[in-house]
């Protein structure tokens, strides 16, 4: 394909319409497109190159296992320890 120019038409993936449409593009960076317009909801919106963006089950998944990976991570490294190899367990003190 030839070089992109301001208002030719391409296929994105619309959040708004949930499914892959017709775009006119906006704007340019670098000769690429930057910002596309649908032209059937006439939403604007970042170029996503034909990529849905993740849904919120996929982005829920992806946060647990990087979660599950810090603690593994957090583990295996240095920690507090009271001598018999467990992390030091905070106390809560009342006042008198």
């Amino acid at each position: 394909m030839g070089e992109q120019r301001l208002g030719d038409i391409i296929d994105d993936h619309c959040v708004k319409c949930r499914r892959i449409t017709n775009h006119s593009i906006v704007s340019l960076l670098n000769g690429e497109a930057a910002k596309v317009r649908c032209r059937t909801c006439y939403h604007d919106h970042d170029y996503r190159h034909e990529q849905a963006p993740p849904s919120k089950k996929e982005l829920k998944k992806a946060e647990a296992e990087a979660q599950a990976a810090a603690l593994a991570a957090q583990a295996d490294g240095p920690a507090e320890s009271n001598g018999a190899g467990e992390p030091q367990k905070k106390v809560k003190r009342e006042h008198a």
